[in-house]
């Protein structure tokens, strides 16, 4: 078995209500994001390859396109902005490619990052 992982960053700003953070997250604030999707399975025979990284790679870039330098409270089916339902929002968008393992979201510069499994078929 064979995992492989694919990383993309995007710029986004968000507001949180109701943290101990008080006012300093209900205020609109931005962060570097870095996302890691990892797909697991066992090598095709034919191709040598768990994925096609490229097909991997344009469904990937559709995501990015949607939450960069975006207000991430305006995307509706995103919920509330949290690390938590990014990474659940990013597995949604990209179930359709398949093998998916794990989704993480990272804010580096926060030391803080949400691993999210999925319904794992």
């Amino acid at each position: 078995m064979w995992e492989l992982t694919k990383q993309f960053r995007f710029e986004a700003a968000h507001t949180l209500k109701g943290t101990t953070f008080g006012e300093a997250s209900e205020e609109i604030h931005g962060h570097s994001f870095r996302a890691e999707v990892t797909v697991r399975g066992t090598p095709d025979p034919a191709t040598g390859m768990v994925i096609d990284l490229g097909l991997l790679q344009r469904a990937i870039e559709e995501v990015r396109l949607t939450l960069d330098h975006k207000f991430l409270n305006k995307i509706e089916a995103l919920g509330t902005p949290t690390l938590e339902n990014l990474s659940r929002f990013v597995w949604e968008r990209l179930a359709h490619v398949g093998k998916l393992s794990r989704v993480s979201i990272h804010r580096d510069s926060c030391y803080e990052s949400c691993t999210y499994y999925g319904p794992q078929t």
